[in-house]
Formats: structure tokens, sequence, C-alpha cells
């Protein structure tokens, strides 16, 4: 397949015309060989994850299991390369002709491959490999279970970009993209099921593993799928070291409905959520504007020892669930502008009329490569234009949340100021996949001495049977007293029957438990 970008290898100089014979030769082969080798790491590494946590739980029985002080991120101001991992998962699909497909990563691989991108000096490709149920506990309370709720080509995903993770701390890389799916960013802190195509989050997962290996604190994610980062936000919400951006069509007009300039975070970390609705119709300039305007300077403030992009492709001007005007340059420019450590890869369902020329794009501008040769063919500079109206819109909006981010440290302190020992809130989350109804009640133990632990009421309405759970979330900075109240309150609910299961996550212990209440049985992970 070729999509016009052929450019591409005289620009970068990278071969001869025998040579790309020789690449089409080898490409005929590409897909048959991809998925023998997706199923050989599939078959071994599911093998070696029972067998991992087979031995960890033994561990845990016996007190066995050693703690692992944090590892230091090495120097990577010497770094070249750009890490990538491709995983299309081949056998997983909500349908086989849902947008959510494995066809959105197909024809991608076409493209870098037949353009000879893998082949660059400045790329590293590295293999997936399967996140551990661990990795999992640490964000999501899996209902019943992580097997469940995290299928063998979830944990690929997942375990990509941990791979990318380790990659970049060990300075192997300069920076890093994963290229995979399932995307995950609507997936929440209770997972009952599959909303907006997503049931576990890759880069919430990515964020916790990096602070428990390598002690990474302050990380920025900045979200530029079409859609609003509603998991992620709420996974984030109460924590000050997490900033999270997201600038996505306006909630009014989109799902999941949500994502407007008053969703700033919890007490204890308000103005560390800043969210950009856009007007629908937005094209290059808009977007540009409000990553200049906004979100470099709070970056450049926040001092983020790792920025980290949810990026979703669905902005552009052919994606058929959207309804905005950026294009493959704009991709790549913004991706040039904010320099992000790692990209992971969400939503874009364009197969075919962007998401070959958007990823190109992305690629070559983290190889710090030319990519003015990256162009969509009936795309022509100027024909999508600002409205001076939704202009003056997002002006509106970017001085609104400058206000809210200078003045953070005292809308804090105002907003503490009007609780006692605890936060609480209410809030119903909807499944469109799964067709669960959700209403869940939050509680924020309001510490002194740190964010304080979290508990979350949740009961879950189907069509044919509800499931109601009860989790325990302590974080990885948690005082003594907020772990101690955390993991009473565990074994306070373990003989209430009112629940079908109840969790416990100690991130600072790095121990996560989960009861059923039915079977009287605990699984450690």
């Amino acid at each position: 397949m070729k999509l016009g970008l052929g450019k591409i290898r005289d620009v970068l100089k990278t071969g001869s015309g025998a040579g790309m014979q020789q690449e089409k030769k080898e490409h005929a082969k590409g897909r048959s060989k991809a998925e023998k080798e997706e199923t050989r790491i599939t078959e071994s590494e599911e093998n070696k994850l029972e067998t991992n946590e087979e031995n960890l739980m033994e561990s845990k029985k016996t007190g066995q299991e050693t703690k692992q002080e944090p590892l230091s991120p090495a120097d990577r101001s010497r770094a070249e390369k750009t890490g990538l991992v491709f995983f299309p998962a081949f056998d997983w699909a909500i349908s086989p002709t849902h947008p959510e497909r494995e066809e959105r990563l197909l024809y991608t691989r076409d493209q870098i491959f037949e353009e000879g991108l893998m082949d660059l000096p400045e790329i590293a490709e590295y293999k997936p490999r399967l996140a551990e149920y661990r990795d999992i506990a640490r964000v999501h309370f899996c209902v019943p279970d992580i097997k469940t709720q995290a299928t063998i080509p979830h944990l690929i995903a997942a375990g990509s970009c941990l791979v990318l993770g380790d990659a970049l701390m060990r300075a192997e890389v300069k920076n890093a993209f994963a290229l995979v799916r399932p995307p995950g960013h609507h997936a929440m802190t209770v997972a009952h099921g599959n909303r907006g195509f997503c049931n576990i989050n890759n880069e919430a997962i990515l964020v916790e593993y990096l602070r428990r290996k390598y002690g990474i604190s302050r990380i920025a994610i900045v979200d530029t799928d079409v859609h609003h980062g509603d998991g992620t936000q709420e996974i984030f919400y109460n924590d000050p070291d997490v900033l999270f951006i997201s600038f996505h069509q306006d909630g009014r007009t989109l799902y999941p409905g949500s994502g407007f300039i008053s969703e700033l975070g919890g007490p204890k970390a308000l103005g560390r959520t800043i969210n950009i609705p856009l007007p629908p119709g937005t094209p290059d300039e808009g977007i540009l504007y409000v990553l200049d305007s906004l979100v470099l300077p709070i970056l450049k403030d926040f001092k983020p020892e790792l920025v980290l992009n949810s990026a979703g492709q669905d902005n552009h001007y052919t994606d058929p669930l959207a309804n905005m005007r950026f294009s493959s340059q704009g991709y790549a420019k913004l991706n040039e502008k904010l320099a992000p450590d790692m990209a992971v890869l969400e939503g874009g369902y364009a197969i075919q009329t962007a998401l070959p020329y958007v990823n190109t794009g992305i690629i070559l501008a983290m190889a710090g490569l030319d990519y003015s040769c990256v162009r969509e063919p009936d795309f022509k500079p100027g024909m999508f234009v600002q409205a001076a109206r939704d202009r003056k819109t997002l002006e509106e909006t970017v001085a609104a949340q400058l206000e809210n981010w200078n003045n953070r440290d005292r809308l804090v302190e105002a907003e503490v100021a009007k609780y006692g020992d605890f936060y609480s809130r209410r809030k119903q989350i909807f499944y469109d996949t799964d067709m669960i109804q959700e209403l869940q009640e939050e509680r924020i133990r309001m510490c002194p001495d740190c964010q304080g632990y979290k508990t979350i009421d949740s009961h879950a309405h189907r069509s044919v049977y509800d499931t109601r759970i009860f989790g325990v979330s302590v974080p990885i900075y948690a005082c003594e007293n907020c772990q101690a109240e955390a993991r009473e309150e565990y074994r306070k609910m373990l003989g209430d029957t009112e629940y079908d299961h109840i969790y416990l996550q100690d991130k600072k212990e790095d121990e996560y438990r989960a009861y059923n209440t039915r079977t009287k049985q605990e699984t450690v992970y």
C-alpha cells in the first residue's frame, strides 16, 4: 500500500531503490510474521504471568517477599533514539466492524514499514510484554477480578508502555511512542466493564509503575484525544503531584460529556486539572494557539520530571466519530512543540485517511527528523480557518485557566478550609459499551500531613444483576497514620455482606488485596 508519502525516503536519505524493492518483498510477509510473533508472545508471556502470580502469592504467604528501593533514572541528555513498540492486538475487538479494531494500526504499520522508518538509525524498536496483575491493581479495582477486565491484549498494551518506560529510565532512548491498542484513557479507578472502548488505563498504569520503580514524583499528562480523558482525570483528580491537561471537543457536543473548565481537581489538588473544551471545527491554528498560550506556560511553571502524551488522533478532519479539523502536519507540529518524553496512542478512527499520516508525522517529529512532506492527499494548506467567534471562545478559556493555575495555591487553601476530616462527592458513571450504570461515592481523608487515603463505594446496575463493591486506596506518598487508618478500614469492611467485593490498594506498601464476600476468599496481588 502506498499512501503518497514516498518523498520521506528521499528526504531522510535512508537507502537506494534496490533496498526499497527488498523492503517490499519482506513487507509482503509482514502480517503473517507479525501475527505469529504476537501469538508467540501471548502464549509464552501468559504462562510466565501465571507462574509469576503463583510465586508472588506464595512469597506473600510465607513473608519472604523482598522490598526494593526505587531505582534512580539514568541521565538521558546523551540519548539519541526514539523508542517504539508496535502492538495491533490482532485477536481483540469489540466487534468485527467496530471502529476500535486491529485495522486502526495495520495501515500505519504498512506505511511506516514501507517508508523504511523502522530501519532509521534514530529509531529503536522494542518488543511488547505483558503487564503483571500487580501493575493493574496499582490503579484499578477490577470487578470481579483483574482477569475478567484485562484480557491478554489489554495486558500486552499496558506492558508495552512499561517496556518503553523502562527504556526511558535507563536512558536507552530520548523519548518513546507506544503504538498500541486497546486504548485506555476512559477507564477509571473502578472498572466494571468497557466504557469508551477502554477497560484498563494504560497511561495511569505507566505513571504508577514509574513512581514505584524509579521514585518519579511530579508527572504531567497532556491528553490530546478529541474525547475528554475522563478516566485519567478521575484517577489523579486528588493528586497534586500529577498535572492533568486535556484539550478536547466540547463535552456538550461529544462523548463522554465532561471536561469543562470548572473541573479543576479535588480539594488538595485544585488547579492541577486543566480542561480546555474546544469548539467543534477547531483547526490546527486553534489547537496550536492553546498549546502555545496555555499548555506550554503551565508545563514550564509546573516543572514535571516527565511529560506524557495521551496521543489520541481523532481530532483529525476525517475522523468519523468527531467534528474537528486537525491535520497530520498540525499533529506533528504539536508533538514537536510539546516534546513529550513518551506518547501513548489513544483514539483515532479514520483508519486509512488519517492514522498512517498522523503516526508517521509524530514518529518523525519525536525523532527530530523532517516531517514537512507528510501530507494527506486531499489536504491543502489554508483549507480550514479558525472562525473569529471560536477564536474569542478559546481566548476566554485560556485566560480563565491561566487565572486558575496562577491562583491554585489560594484555591487549595480556601477549599481545604471548608471540610472536616473527610471530603466526599457522588458520581454517576455510564459504561456506553457494556450498558452499565454506576453510582459511586468517593471519600477522601483530609489529612494535614499527606494527600489522604480514598474510599470508593460503587454500585453497578446491569440489565440482569447488580454489583456493589467497596475499595480503599492508599497513595504512594501517604503518611503512616493514613496508611494505618486505611488498612483498618479494609479489615473492618471484610465482614460487611452488603458488598460483593472489598478491595485494598496500598500503593505505599505495594500490596493489593481483593476479597470476595460470597466465597470468603482473598486474592493478594
